[in-house]
């Protein structure tokens, strides 16, 4: 870790220099003494990363709270993620999260170190679950597949029940994580269950809370399981209790900065296939090493350069049932992929247009594909954790 001879490079609300990143991992507390011990804490987890020569800290006060703030030093971080692009550097660095856990977790804490906007906790141990929590998200959204089916709800019986006021609740009894495994991995319940990518993604957050809950808040894990057995939370509600937000319209996040575990969304710029029930946009998470989740075949991780070839094709395999509902035809769609994929001018201009950040709701002019903001979940751990359940 660079320090200065003081042991921390200080500055205060008053002493930033304009257009200094703000960004970073950001610890704040009460005391300085606690600052200190984060200090040490992060310090000795870097060494076990062998990253430590790469970050630099800074003593921050404001409010009257005492901070610690950690970033990549500046002529690293451009180097290994030149305009905050994240999706290449595992190949920058020769990291390999899908097979290596310490390179997974290499990587998470490399993409925070790197963020534009400050990741902030009010303790190093939020900081460690926060991490781990992405380790499952990634996981799971590895392994999470359905049956492609906008109509479609159904969930494993044995585990879970349907209720018009309630949603899906899970069956009084059986434990919350392995209802999530059953009815979102085929590898553990040996079907695909139909429902939407978006709330799988719901499923594949709550997932990794509640993985998170077992091992650092039991007590909170618990009414966890007790919410999911009377009533199901869903939805914008689902955001509100679980997940933090970060970018804005107003200030968006670089195009190419993810972190693994973000939920995000790719937006259809095109008003007329998004009229299509699914085809809005597509919900995923970052898994890392320029991949993200595909719910409909896992084994074929999307890269930013396929995703946005499929949602830009959107557009060309319209057509109208005999209802005289309009549709969308996957197998057209696949086929105009690949025939882009041949013609590498074609793939040029449809990625310029489409890697544009996306416009707002309701207008479609000259805007592409791509998200201004990430979410990521809320803090967990006594005596910090402000997930917003009932009565919590």
């Amino acid at each position: 870790m660079l320090l200065t001879e003081t042991g921390l490079r200080t500055t205060t609300p008053s002493h930033i220099c304009p257009g200094e990143n703000r960004g970073g991992i950001l610890i704040r507390s009460t005391t300085l003494q606690y600052i200190e011990t984060a200090l040490q804490q992060f310090q000795s987890r870097l060494e076990t990363l062998e990253l430590q020569q790469y970050v630099y800290a800074t003593l921050e006060t404001e409010s009257g709270l005492h901070g610690i703030r950690f970033q990549l030093d500046p002529h690293t971080a451009q180097t290994w993620a030149p305009d905050c692009d994240t999706t290449q550097l595992c190949e920058q660095l020769r990291l390999n999260p899908d097979a290596n856990e310490r390179d997974l977790t290499r990587e998470i804490l490399l993409t925070m170190l790197l963020g534009p906007v400050a990741f902030e906790f009010p303790s190093y141990e939020e900081l460690q679950s926060a991490i781990r929590i992405r380790q499952n998200i990634v996981t799971a959204g590895r392994s999470t597949a359905m049956a492609f089916d906008t109509a479609a709800a159904e969930r494993p019986t044995e585990y879970w029940r349907y209720n018009e006021e309630t949603g899906f609740t899970v069956v009084p009894g059986k434990p919350l994580i392995t209802a999530l495994q059953k009815a979102t991995q085929p590898g553990t319940s040996g079907k695909l269950y139909s429902f939407s990518c978006y709330r799988a993604t719901e499923y594949v957050i709550l997932l990794g809370i509640a993985q998170e809950l077992m091992i650092s808040n039991p007590a909170l894990f618990q009414q966890l399981q007790q919410q999911w057995e009377q009533q199901a939370i869903m939805s914008g509600q689902f955001h509100e209790v679980f997940l933090r937000e970060y970018g804005s319209m107003d200030a968006p996040l670089p195009p190419k900065y993810y972190v693994p575990g973000d939920r995000l969304w790719f937006r259809n710029p095109d008003a007329h296939s998004s009229d299509v029930q699914g085809y809005e946009g597509s919900w995923v998470f970052y898994l890392g090493n320029g991949l993200f989740s595909n719910f409909w075949k896992p084994e074929q991780p999307y890269t930013l350069k396929s995703k946005c070839l499929e949602l830009f094709h959107w557009r060309n395999a319209t057509y109208l049932d005999l209802a005289g509902e309009l549709q969308i035809d996957e197998s057209v769609v696949e086929a105009r992929v690949q025939e882009s994929l041949n013609n590498p001018e074609e793939v040029e201009r449809i990625l310029a247009e489409m890697l544009k950040l996306r416009e707002p709701k309701g207008i479609y002019a000259d805007g592409g594909c791509i998200d201004t903001t990430r979410e990521y979940p809320r803090w967990v751990c006594p005596p910090s954790a402000d997930l917003g359940l009932p009565g919590i």
